[in-house]
């Protein structure tokens, strides 16, 4: 009875909760890689798996009904020893000399009540396994439950992949000048690009399309990464436009050097008080990586926000404006010091970005729910490590989300809400 006894009790524990679920879908599989591209399985797949893995526990379950009913027939048949052995005990102990049967009865009477005793725990593990038993029923029946409404949902076509719009070019703008209307996810390829690559497309019904660099909405990205990760960019793109990324900066240079029609660079920023302000900055230029990336830009040129590109006077040191402009600055991570400060910005704030001694504006910050934090929120520098843009809120102030996103010069929207084209000399449309 014993290997029958521990056979069903193995087979209960692969049935139990923890190991039951094992096999099941985990959510967290479904989070893609910073490779964009991976997508979670539909539910008509989640379906199929459950109908695959279904018969074999409905299997196990008949086997384990089985040896539940062997181990109840032999306790019985151990219950009726017992009486029969007591008996013979009594009779023996009433039909010979007392002396040596006495001994020996006291002692198989022993042997029976341990016996005795080993049966009542042997009954309550048996009676812990039909309560196993009775919630491993309900549990089959709230997959099949669940099993039954994946099922109506699949009878609707299934969709594995994002939708990425066929148009492409060298940029957002060619791609709208080829007849895109909608903003969504376009593959584009620079002039000097070896290959193509995706970006968010912000196109409008004027056929203005602006190419997004970088987007911060919720927290959900850390923007804490090394030198490489900059370079091939990271986070993910979402036809939605609902997710955070930065593009990498050698996309970024390939996008904003491969024309002779300047880019206008325009940073967005919302607070969190829902106020949305903007700041333009003309002939926007990344250089390549033997230059670390260098931003450069001819002018600002307007927009609500300010220009704190330029740098912002804080009060506590003559030379802070000077020290704290982005224009002509390296790009510089933790683990790549290219700043003008004696330490490492890029390190004590946990992000990169353009840093001079260290910075006025910086989105690439960390995100602080709330908006406002202390130089003790900061951690162990204390300094301001937020996503800043000072000359519209201090550098206490960490912004709600913020965008970076170029387009030509010339198709730059002119006064009274209507899209208009600027001529630049002879650099005519794109």
């Amino acid at each position: 009875m014993a290997p029958l006894f521990f056979y069903a009790a193995s087979l209960l524990l692969f049935l139990s909760p923890s190991s039951w679920a094992q096999p099941m879908y985990q959510p967290e599989s479904c989070i893609p890689s910073d490779e964009f591209g991976s997508y979670c399985p539909t539910t008509c797949g989640v379906a199929d798996y459950l109908n695959r893995y279904k018969p074999s526990v409905d299997k196990n379950l008949n086997d384990l009904e089985d040896l539940l009913e062997k181990i109840g027939n032999l306790t019985k048949g151990a219950e009726e020893k017992v009486v029969y052995m007591k008996d013979s005990a009594s009779h023996a102990q009433r039909s010979t000399p007392p002396d040596f049967y006495i001994r020996r009865s006291s002692a198989m009477l022993d042997d029976i009540l341990r016996f005795e005793k080993s049966i009542v725990a042997q009954e309550a593990q048996i009676y812990e396994l039909h309560h196993l038993l009775d919630s491993n029923d309900k549990r089959m029946l709230q997959v099949r439950h669940l099993s039954l409404q994946l099922e109506r949902e699949c009878k609707d076509s299934c969709q594995d992949t994002i939708q990425i719009h066929s148009t492409t070019g060298k940029d957002c703008q060619d791609v709208a000048n080829k007849g895109a209307r909608s903003s969504g996810l376009y593959f584009i390829k620079p002039l000097k690009s070896k290959e193509q690559f995706l970006v968010y497309c912000e196109i409008d019904s004027f056929g203005s399309g602006w190419t997004v660099l970088q987007r911060r909405r919720d927290g959900s990205i850390s923007f804490s990464k090394d030198w490489i990760q900059y370079r091939e960019g990271f986070g993910y793109l979402s036809p939605d436009d609902t997710t955070e990324f930065w593009l990498g900066n050698e996309k970024i240079h390939l996008l904003s050097t491969q024309s002779s029609i300047p880019y206008v660079l325009r940073i967005e920023l919302t607070d969190w008080e829902g106020q949305k302000k903007h700041a333009d900055y003309a002939m926007f230029r990344v250089a390549p990586e033997a230059d670390q990336y260098r931003l450069t830009y001819a002018y600002y040129f307007g927009g609500d926000a300010g220009d704190a590109f330029d740098g912002y006077d804080f009060g506590d040191d003559p030379s802070d404006k000077f020290f704290t402009s982005h224009n002509g600055m390296q790009f510089s991570t933790g683990d790549r010091d290219n700043d003008k400060y004696q330490g490492n910005c890029a390190r004590q704030d946990g992000s990169g970005w353009w840093m001079n001694r260290c910075h006025a504006a910086h989105l690439n910050g960390k995100y602080y729910q709330g908006g406002k934090y202390t130089a003790k929120d900061a951690g162990q520098y204390e300094y301001d490590n937020g996503i800043i843009w000072a000359t519209w809120h201090s550098r206490w102030y960490s912004m709600k989300e913020t965008s970076m996103k170029i387009i030509p010069i010339n198709r730059m929207a002119m006064g009274g809400g209507q899209q208009t084209v600027k001529q630049f000399g002879d650099l005519g449309d794109i």
